[in-house]
């Protein structure tokens, strides 16, 4: 009884694992076709078969990513910030640093500045080099009446090699090169002194 029991059990795993093999390639499958319809401007397609992938393998990272973009190009912003959110879940530290960041610039393209902060704070506490987050927060803050924190963070930007921030500084402020440098602090915890600097304007 016990070597029939063991071999179903056997049986009942092996074909488990051609299921779930099966199921990787399906989703491997609809994300490259997705992504070949993304790459060739065919936005609506390469969302359905972005979420065929996720169907298939709902921990799929990269397609999540994928769709989120698909959806900000289309300016389905609510959708894109619901796929950014999905990929900090599913991700590792970078891939989680680049679903914040996406959903920073998300928040600021839809004009939701003082949330939008917090997802760049949390990008550059998991990757500190990570420029265009502070680019973006820089522009975040600037929105929401914190002129000096956007200096701050543009002048980080720049020092990290951000191109834009670099254009702005050398447009508005020539001399930040020989300005004093205080690093920015990155942490995005609530009581953290970002947080009380924004509740208190």
């Amino acid at each position: 009884m016990r070597r029939i029991v063991c071999c179903i059990t056997i049986a009942v795993a092996f074909i488990l694992l051609h299921i779930s093999i099966a199921l990787a390639e399906s989703a491997n499958s609809y994300f490259n076709e997705g992504y070949e319809k993304h790459l060739h401007g065919d936005l609506s397609n390469a969302i359905k078969l972005y979420s065929k992938a996720i169907d298939n393998n709902p921990s799929f990272g990269m397609a999540y990513q994928m769709r989120g973009a698909a959806e900000q190009q289309l300016k389905q912003y609510s959708q894109a910030i619901s796929d950014y959110s999905m990929v900090i879940n599913c991700g590792e530290s970078y891939f989680k640093a680049v679903g914040y960041y996406n959903r920073g610039v998300v928040k600021n393209m839809s004009g939701e500045y003082a949330e939008a902060i917090p997802d760049f704070s949390q990008a550059i506490e998991l990757d500190k080099k990570m420029a265009t987050a502070f680019f973006h927060r820089g522009i975040a803050k600037s929105k929401t009446g914190d002129l000096s924190g956007r200096l701050d963070d543009f002048r980080q930007a720049a020092k990290l090699g951000d191109t834009n921030a670099e254009t702005w500084l050398n447009t508005y402020y020539p001399a930040w090169k020989q300005m004093p440098f205080i690093p920015v602090p990155t942490s995005a915890n609530p009581s953290s002194s970002e947080t009380q600097q924004q509740q208190g304007q």
